[in-house]
């Protein structure tokens, strides 16, 4: 094969083309992977829409990618990886190992942070080069549509959970039971938390249950949010995955002294919280952000050996276009993923 074929865009905001690339070779560190499935996450929209500096046209977004290798750059093989590994690769698309962040170990916040669709091509294709640092090895139980979606919405919500102060038993609440929400409940239980969904309607109740939540509380019922979940006895930990800011803040008071807020749903819009309803009791908000590459290798681990998978939609490389607008509109249960091959 000499040439390969992506879904780019050409201006921000502009619709997807596909166009014929020519093959290279990976560089010093660097490998050529298959794309095999690649999911698409709504952040995709900060580099198609051009919202974030540095980002250039034509633009090959995707950063929930699973293939496997076709060449080794230079000193990938001394890594322990070979032609053929199936990996994955998530929004960590590799770091600069030298900044301040690096050589605290604290890799997901380099300065030079390489996301895929950002600073180099995305997985919107049938091929892709990517540093060997941003591979995570995929498990054989694992289907590459499946593995994809996990290296970003996964991690996310696993990491996102574990890392917080919430034990086995305690009360941990997902805020939006959407393309995140909907892992962050399954991971929730499995940790062996006592798991609140939490969502817009009456009618989610069904979905929330059986994705294993031991409770629902639907967000617009008469009942304020942080009362419910008082009622319940306080929450350890809120996971809040829902991209909506009024939404996330009502959950604060619902918080046990010590309670964390996990935030990892975007919105522009400011949290309407006061330094009251933190300092008395000592609630914490955190932003939360993706994972490394190691940590998307233990969110798949963890994903088989608890049977959690994403529930996804998939669509050719040619129906790209039609494909991301099913995403933005919310039409898609609920992650599209693109099957290039």
């Amino acid at each position: 094969m000499t040439s390969y074929r992506v879904a780019q865009v050409t201006s921000p905001s502009g619709s997807f083309e596909i166009v014929e690339r020519e093959v290279r070779r990976p560089g010093p560190g660097q490998v050529r992977l298959a794309v095999e499935a690649c999911g698409i996450c709504h952040s995709d929209t900060l580099f198609v829409d051009g919202q974030l500096p540095g980002v250039t046209f034509p633009d090959v977004p995707g950063h929930e990618i699973a293939g496997h290798i076709e060449e080794l750059g230079d000193n990938v093989a001394e890594r322990g990886w070979h032609v053929g590994d199936r990996v994955a690769v998530g929004w960590f698309g590799g770091s600069c190992g030298h900044c301040k962040r690096c050589r605290k170990g604290d890799f997901i916040t380099c300065e030079s942070l390489k996301v895929p669709g950002w600073t180099y091509d995305g997985g919107f294709g049938e091929q892709m080069i990517a540093p060997a640092d941003a591979l995570a090895k995929v498990p054989d139980d694992l289907a590459a549509v499946d593995a994809g979606p996990l290296a970003c919405a996964g991690v996310t919500t696993f990491n996102g959970l574990r890392r917080s102060p919430a034990e086995p038993g305690d009360l941990v609440a997902v805020l939006g039971l959407g393309g995140l929400g909907h892992l962050g409940v399954q991971y929730a239980v499995a940790m062996g938390f006592e798991t609140v969904g939490i969502a817009r309607g009456s009618e989610k109740a069904e979905f929330a249950e059986q994705l294993g939540a031991h409770h629902y509380i639907d967000s617009t019922s008469h009942t304020p949010v942080a009362e419910a979940l008082q009622a319940l006895g306080g929450a350890t930990t809120v996971l809040a995955t829902a991209g909506n800011s009024q939404a996330v803040s009502a959950t604060v008071e619902g918080m046990t002294p010590r309670g964390e807020l996990v935030v990892i749903g975007a919105d522009p819009g400011p949290l309407g919280t006061s330094p009251n309803q933190l300092l008395l009791t000592g609630r914490v908000i955190r932003g939360h952000l993706s994972g490394t590459s190691q940590d998307v290798e233990d969110t798949m681990a963890f994903s088989v050996l608890h049977g959690i998978r994403p529930m996804t939609e998939t669509a050719s490389l040619d129906d790209a276009e039609a494909a991301y607008q099913k995403m933005l509109s919310g039409g898609a249960r609920f992650r599209m993923v693109l099957t290039p091959a």
